[in-house]
């Protein structure tokens, strides 16, 4: 285990983020881990289709997977009360994992979003811009990037010791001088500037898809819920961790401040998490015969519970009263069909 020399001079109760980590981290392994290996499978098939959205969404997985392989890890850090039992370069190494999950989730997204706003916007204009060979290259660039970031995160000690003498990983409070221009740079260009590209996208598309008369019913759906999980899924994972972040680097210089906002500011990391359960959603917008299947088993779900419902309901009305039966419709005065049980 390497040098800690670095005194960590808050003590913080870990208490509730404990109980809160633990059990968000197992969902997320239980969920994220068949979910994510589904959206591997239709990244190869829409990889197989020559669509470059395939490669964006490939990527997207890859990293959710590989920050995924770091959450038991965590959880034994978690179960050892905060207590990093591993080696120090494991503790950069899940740290790093952490970061690049986040940024390169990040990435991706706004590739999936500007290739849709490119498609819809301007169809025949930059169509050089939407091969695999295109996207494999983007994707690349967005990868270099970040591994170049965090490369920082290797250069410091993340291993520290409190003052209960516990092996703290990736946690300093007060936060340290070197993470000033690094959490700007992080929330600036990290978090703010993907932010103005979403929405811009996220806007032009949807006005776009609107005003097409040519587009068919089914394909402006497929679009406009595409376009807005990217933006959901933005907001809600990565918006309240980047205002925390900023929050903490603008004003945090003693242990009274990080007490005070301690708990809001590890919910919002938490957050950061769920991206790798929300973001296999995606591929049920990008794959037409995956929303056909999901659609296939909601309708099947449906005709199951319409049909137990409507057993149930003669049985329990024939019991009461032997004459009077469940109409399969109900039709407002006007005319219109309320409600229609399908067999």
């Amino acid at each position: 285990m390497g040098c800690m020399n670095t005194q960590i001079n808050c003590t913080i109760s870990h208490e509730i983020h404990q109980y809160l980590f633990s059990g968000a981290y197992v969902l997320i392994l239980l969920v994220g881990l068949p979910a994510n290996a589904y959206s591997l499978y239709h990244a190869w098939l829409q990889l197989k289709a020559r669509n470059e959205l395939g490669v964006y969404l490939l990527n997207l997985t890859i990293s959710d997977l590989l920050y995924l392989a770091s959450l038991p890890l965590w959880l034994q850090y978690i179960f050892q009360g905060d207590n990093w039992s591993s080696s120090e370069w494991l503790c950069q190494l899940c740290g790093f994992l952490l970061y690049e999950n986040i940024y390169v989730s990040i990435g991706f997204l706004c590739c999936i979003s500007i290739d849709r706003y490119l498609a819809v916007v301007y169809p025949f204009r930059f169509s050089a811009f939407r091969s695999v060979r295109a996207a494999a290259l983007v994707s690349a660039v967005v990868w270099l990037k970040e591994l170049a970031v965090g490369v920082v995160f290797f250069w410091h000690k993340e291993l520290s010791r409190d003052k209960h003498n516990q092996s703290v990983c990736f946690e300093h409070y007060p936060m340290k001088t070197w993470e000033y221009p690094i959490n700007y740079y992080r929330f600036y260009i990290g978090f703010l500037f993907p932010l103005g590209i979403l929405s811009v996208s996220y806007f032009r598309v949807l006005r776009a898809v609107g005003k097409s008369a040519g587009t068919q019913t089914a394909q402006k759906t497929r679009i406009k819920y595409l376009v807005t999980s990217t933006i959901v899924i933005f907001l809600v994972c990565f918006s309240p961790y980047h205002v925390f972040l900023l929050v903490r680097t603008i004003f945090e210089r003693d242990c009274n401040f990080i007490e005070k906002i301690f708990n809001y500011y590890h919910f919002s990391l938490l957050l950061t998490s769920f991206n790798c359960v929300a973001d296999p959603a995606l591929y049920c917008f990008i794959s037409e015969s995956a929303q056909k299947g999901i659609q296939k088993a909601q309708e099947a779900c449906t005709r199951v519970f319409c049909c137990c419902s409507k057993s149930h309901g003669s049985s329990f009305n024939n019991v009461l009263h032997p004459k009077m039966t469940i109409p399969s419709s109900f039709t407002h005065p006007n005319g219109m069909a309320l409600w229609t049980i399908t067999a």
